[in-house]
């Protein structure tokens, strides 16, 4: 491959994946594969952190399918970028060991996150594989000696342990290790169709970027607009409104946008006109995500033999870095084992 730094992120395959993860996600890793040599990680082990039950746990075969053709139909490109899956790394389990005989129990129980999880799941004693959720996760990262990993504000300091376990191995044994930089985007979070919350899959208030035309239709319909607006002659409220939100993410046409909000304001046009042009605009953007992924289903085991092949490159990079690693902390004996 070429020099171009290395940058890591991924999903976990907890289902399909939908508007807001466009937004927030997809559409910068697009952008990303041209300028970096990109690691998309499918993060099947860390579902174990949060989920235990059988009954989900078989779901987690099609769900890294959904997730890698989701990927696949928004542009992310398999011969420019590397797509590996967690289990097939076994070298990131053994990085995690050595990795974590360096993190403290204190540290990991600052990490803000966790309370934020242990509380919308319920939780009232974290597993210590979610207390070490961090400690995993700077094993993917660091696995590859990626450069950079792009995340959100709110995963922030999960990178800061990253940053930490690599500074103090580096400090124990030599440099070895990269210091990952966060790569911090605006990410912006898109509204979901509820006008609650965010776009989530547990909330069932998202748009997946695989429905079809008229389930897309379906739920836009059925949209949370203006409330106090009960009648199409009384003014509305445009900011804040979900259905404008989502006509200025997704509907190009800006004059049509500009009109639907005066109108809207005035009392001069009713919600089923503003949504019945959001449907053919949001229609009209998944379209070409419909083909692709089309395409890649026509192709029998493409998500399987891309895995594999990017896995395989994961393999050797995770290998080269567990060698040196253990070279660096006077376990060469083992290391050439």
């Amino acid at each position: 491959m070429s020099e171009k730094l290395r940058i890591l992120t991924g999903d976990r395959p907890t289902g399909k994946l939908h508007l807001g993860n466009f937004v927030g996600t997809l559409a910068n890793r697009v952008k990303l594969q041209d300028e970096y040599d990109c690691f998309f990680l499918v993060a099947d082990l860390h579902m174990l952190t949060t989920r235990t039950e059988l009954e989900r746990l078989q779901q987690t075969g099609e769900n890294i399918r959904e997730v890698v053709l989701d990927n696949l139909s928004v542009g992310i490109d398999p011969d420019r970028s590397t797509y590996m899956l967690q289990s097939l790394v076994p070298a990131i389990a053994e990085i995690q060991l050595i990795f974590s005989m360096l993190v403290t129990v204190p540290r990991l129980q600052r990490v803000p996150t966790l309370k934020e999880v242990m509380q919308d799941l319920e939780i009232e004693q974290p597993s210590v594989g979610l207390l070490s959720y961090p400690v995993l996760q700077a094993a993917d990262i660091l696995c590859v000696r990626a450069n950079l990993v792009p995340v959100g504000k709110d995963q922030a300091s999960h990178l800061e342990v990253t940053r930490e376990v690599a500074r103090r191995f580096n400090h124990l044994y030599g440099e070895v290790l990269p210091e990952p930089d966060t790569l911090i985007g605006e990410v912006p979070t898109l509204v979901g169709t509820d006008g609650q919350a965010k776009m989530s899959k547990s909330l069932d208030n998202a748009i997946y970027l695989s429905d079809d035309p008229k389930t897309v239709e379906q739920k836009v319909r059925g949209m949370y607009t203006d409330p106090n607006r009960v009648r199409a002659d009384i003014p509305g409220r445009v900011e804040g409104n979900p259905v404008f939100i989502y006509h200025d993410a997704f509907n190009p046409n800006v004059d049509e946008v500009n009109d639907l909000k005066e109108r809207y304001l005035q009392g001069k046009v009713g919600d089923v006109e503003v949504k019945k042009k959001l449907a053919a605009a949001i229609n009209a953007f998944l379209e070409p995500i419909r083909e692709r992924r089309a395409m890649f289903e026509r192709t029998s085991r493409v998500v399987e033999e891309i895995l594999i092949a990017g896995s395989e490159r994961g393999q050797r990079e995770a290998a080269e870095t567990l060698r040196m690693m253990k070279d660096a902390m006077g376990l060469r004996f083992i290391s050439q084992q």
